[in-house]
């Protein structure tokens, strides 16, 4: 068959698939999600047709079909985004001391290289430059960027696809969520982008990435929704989406488009074992960033919420031994003297279900919940306590930034009291050198654990000798005799496992402890 025929083939047989409600996602750089404040989500529309590269273009239409049985293309929609796609460069100064740091990053005979080359000499400060993307959302000059991108930089500069080169100014950051907000002037207008709402993606959805890898400017990948709701372990304000469109160095900052070329996030991080694209990019949400961005343009920082609790989310084990039904909710495991929460009436053990009627799902979500609350404004709690359900209104105070919980190691070689074994853990009486430790009162019950099974289930759970069991099944425990009963009594209501609060030297947490074998 010749090549003639053979097109002529294809087209004859080639179904062209609709595209539906799919939203297409145009993906700007590597960064964080970001949504305007309500001044930017109401800009007016492009006008329907105008002039790009030469070329009279529908700036509505959606990605067109090239032909017949051909895919389709996102010429359009790249063509009318990416001038409001910048290129941004921080400049920061090195000191000798942060050059000297940086070596610990560098495998051991690389730096005894180094050493031994400047053994004697003395380091000068230098300029470290880096490179981003980021994207403008206002004609007044407001660019959205990461934070990681202009942190500690003494001089910012923009630059645009049509080559200018602008100053910039910090507005302010936010390292918790990694968005910047940056301010240009300019003498001519500026081209700037719209927003969408990142709820309505779906995975599957196409993503397209516009950005400055390397710093080659508006460059073009294009991918898929891999995931929504990832949780990366970079703090409890995030619920990354996970796309597959290639990004990379560069890319952080760049925002991330639907099929109608309005911006649902912005690119942050990837995962990736060589340092390059591995098809496993972050962006974090735009409802996240919504009023992190509209903040920072007010005030130039994020205030939030602050309850005064540590929690943590109901996992299958401990929702059994508490003889709940499902495992939704977050349990306060600590309870700071004299914060909001201690104020209400909450305590250690009860279990939040709901803030302001709305269901929490895990200790992430009431996290991110109370820190969107404004300082001095009221919320209500829906708390199970020992089985009964209970409404209980805190008054929310501003978040509190030092650490409460000691990092001191646990101390070993006290004299024990009384000793026993139970679920794998030799247990005897809290010791002085515990108490101190800790920072308990000589009147806090509790039990220290001197010895841990390897193969038992609290080996598993992370317990360590030195942690002290406060209570079993909310119950305070003050020999080790209690801890026994509390396991007995659980076996009699059928019960395969008991919930243990635990005092460590990271702070104090809950932990469900198969008994089934012990």
């Amino acid at each position: 068959m010749s090549r003639r025929d053979w097109v002529e083939y294809v087209k004859r047989n080639s179904k062209i698939t609709a595209l539906g409600s799919a939203a297409l996602i145009v993906v700007v750089g590597l960064g964080a999600f970001s949504l305007l404040p309500q001044s930017h989500l109401s800009a007016p529309a492009p006008e329907p047709v105008r002039m790009v590269g030469g070329h009279e273009i529908d700036t509505h239409a959606a990605p067109r079909m090239l032909e017949n049985g051909a895919p389709f293309s996102f010429a359009d929609l790249v063509e009318r985004v990416s001038p409001a796609v910048v290129t941004i460069t921080a400049i920061e100064q090195e000191s000798p001391q942060d050059q000297l740091s940086q070596l610990d990053d560098l495998p051991a005979p690389f730096r005894d290289l180094f050493q031994q080359y400047n053994q004697g000499r003395q380091l000068q400060p230098r300029k470290a430059v880096s490179m981003g993307s980021g994207f403008i959302i206002d004609k007044s000059g407001i660019i959205v960027t990461n934070n990681h991108v202009i942190d500690g930089a003494k001089k910012i500069t923009v630059k645009l696809p049509d080559g200018r080169s602008l100053d910039a100014k910090l507005v302010g950051a936010d390292s918790a969520t990694d968005v910047a907000v940056l301010r240009v002037k300019s003498d001519k207008t500026l081209p700037t982008v719209e927003f969408g709402d990142d709820r309505s993606l779906r995975v599957g959805d196409w993503v397209v990435a516009v950005g400055n890898p390397f710093g080659l400017s508006n460059s073009v990948t294009a991918g898929i929704v891999s995931s929504i709701g990832r949780d990366i372990g970079n703090g409890p304000y995030t619920d990354f989406i996970q796309i597959d469109a290639p990004i990379n160095r560069g890319n952080s900052g760049g925002p991330t488009f639907d099929l109608r070329g309005q911006v649902v996030g912005m690119n942050s991080m990837i995962f990736s074992p060589s340092g390059g694209s591995v098809g496993i990019g972050f962006a974090i949400p735009a409802s996240t960033i919504h009023d992190v961005v509209a903040q920072l343009e007010a005030h130039g920082r994020v205030a939030r919420g602050w309850l005064g609790v540590e929690i943590q989310s109901i996992t299958p084990e401990i929702a059994s031994s508490l003889g709940m039904n499902e495992p939704k909710g977050a349990i306060i495991a600590s309870v700071v003297p004299d914060g909001p929460a201690a104020k209400a009436g909450l305590h250690q053990g009860d279990v939040v279900l709901a803030i302001d009627g709305k269901p929490v799902e895990d200790s992430r979500d009431l996290s991110r919940r109370v820190a969107s609350l404004t300082a001095g404004s009221s919320a209500t709690l829906t708390v199970n306590r020992e089985g009964k359900v209970q409404q209980i209104t805190a008054r929310i105070a501003p978040r509190k930034d030092e650490k409460v919980a000691s990092n001191a190691p646990a101390e070993q070689g006290a004299t024990p009291g009384a000793t026993a074994q139970a679920m794998g853990l030799s247990l005897t009486q809290v010791t002085p050198e515990a108490r101190r430790v800790y920072n308990l009162d000589d009147g806090t019950n509790g039990v220290l654990i001197t010895k841990v099974d390897p193969d038992s289930d609290a080996a598993d759970k992370g317990l360590q000798p030195g942690d002290v069991v406060m209570s079993v099944s909310n119950k305070e425990v003050r020999t080790p005799g209690d801890i026994q009963k509390s396991i007995d009594d659980a076996r009699h209501l059928g019960r395969k496992s008991v919930l243990l609060l635990v005092a460590t030297a990271n702070g104090s947490r809950y932990v469900a402890v198969d008994i089934a074998k012990t």
